[in-house]
């Protein structure tokens, strides 16, 4: 397996995405392919000092750690059509492109998100009968993870469109979470059938009709319940559901902080409390989900946050070679066939895909 990484996208990229890199070849078995300036990556990985550093030279004795040369980098303000038209000239484009012609098994970037949606939707085109690719982040809930779809690929959706992220929804959860017959809702702003918008409402009725586990709409406040396995929504409202979460934690994270240091007392009851603050600390670190699934490309490509450090860039590549290792491309061209169970949409929608 070879995992292609996109060493300069990012606001952290290349210092964090390196060891970052580094500490991932120690977990997977793949050769993880640093994609970028070469004269800065192979300093990093030349630089003996400290114990990621250290260890880095071990790797790349064994071959695990490559280093591909593309300086070109691909703006976090840039627009996607500019880097269409970079064609190859980027280390994004570059880790795509070998995706495409079999030179590497899957992509990474924490990099453009937009700019990585457009080049993976262009050069490896979508997987049949899927309309539009969709981006499946995995959320932490009180009983375990669960996935929504779509968090910001496309912010103007068709009822069938949400219906196709529904069975790629279902696909991850049963082949990289393990769930047998994973339970699917759509997210409203109520649970009752007749509540919501036409696109809710007419989602509701597909997948109602359609062979799958779908328990109806779930209210935003319920998706941490832990109730529901794949959450249903298009991009513009999952992606501003996903950042509430984001923030919300951090908030909690912040106050919780706060309140230790306002008082010897408090730090003392922290210090009791120490193995519950760090378990709910794991489970709600951004960082330890790693990257999110970009589903519906023929290619495990894994878009990454723009602020990942080290420790995101690992689990996002873990998040890919897990992918590669369960070939859910195949997995999902398979699962689409569920699609043509479903009614076909009489629904008119004028706007187009935005990423």
């Amino acid at each position: 397996m070879r995992i292609a990484v996109d060493a300069m996208g990012g606001d952290h990229a290349p210092e964090e995405i390196v060891p970052g890199a580094l500490a991932a070849a120690q977990i997977v078995d793949a050769e993880i392919c640093l994609v970028g300036d070469e004269i800065q990556l192979n300093a990093l990985l030349s630089d003996t000092t400290g114990a990621v550093a250290r260890a880095a030279v071990d790797t790349r004795r064994a071959g695990r750690v490559t280093v591909v040369h593309e300086p070109g980098v691909v703006g976090m303000d840039e627009s996607p059509r500019a880097a269409l038209q970079r064609k190859r000239r980027s280390s994004m484009a570059a880790c795509v492109d070998m995706v495409r012609d079999g030179e590497a098994d899957a992509a990474v970037s924490a990099g453009n998100s937009g700019a990585f949606m457009a080049l993976a939707t262009t050069r490896l085109r979508n997987i049949a009968d899927i309309d539009r690719p969709a981006i499946a982040i995995t959320i932490p809930t009180k009983t375990g993870k669960a996935i929504l779809l779509d968090a910001g690929a496309n912010a103007d959706c068709r009822s069938e469109h949400l219906a196709q992220f529904a069975t790629m929804g279902i696909c991850y959860a049963e082949h990289l979470l393990g769930l047998d017959s994973p339970r699917v809702a759509t997210l409203n702003i109520g649970e009752e059938q007749c509540k919501g918008n036409a696109l809710t409402q007419a989602t509701y009725s597909l997948l109602a009709s359609a062979p799958i586990n779908f328990v109806g709409h779930v209210e935003p406040n319920a998706i941490l319940d832990g109730h529901v396995d794949v959450i249903v929504a298009d991009g513009f409202v999952g992606n501003v559901v996903l950042k509430t979460i984001e923030a919300s934690l951090q908030f909690f994270n912040d106050g919780i902080k706060a309140g230790i240091a306002s008082s010897h007392l408090a730090r003392l009851g922290a210090w009791l409390m120490r193995p519950v603050f760090r378990s709910l600390a794991a489970k709600c670190d951004w960082a330890e989900y790693g990257g999110a699934l970009l589903l519906g490309v023929n290619g495990v490509c894994v878009v990454s946050h723009g602020r990942s450090d080290r420790r995101a860039i690992r689990e996002a590549i873990v998040v890919a070679a897990n992918a590669v290792e369960h070939d859910i491309v195949e997995e999902m061209r398979q699962s689409v066939q569920l699609l043509s169970a479903l009614p076909a949409s009489t629904e008119v929608l004028s706007n187009s895909p935005q990423v």
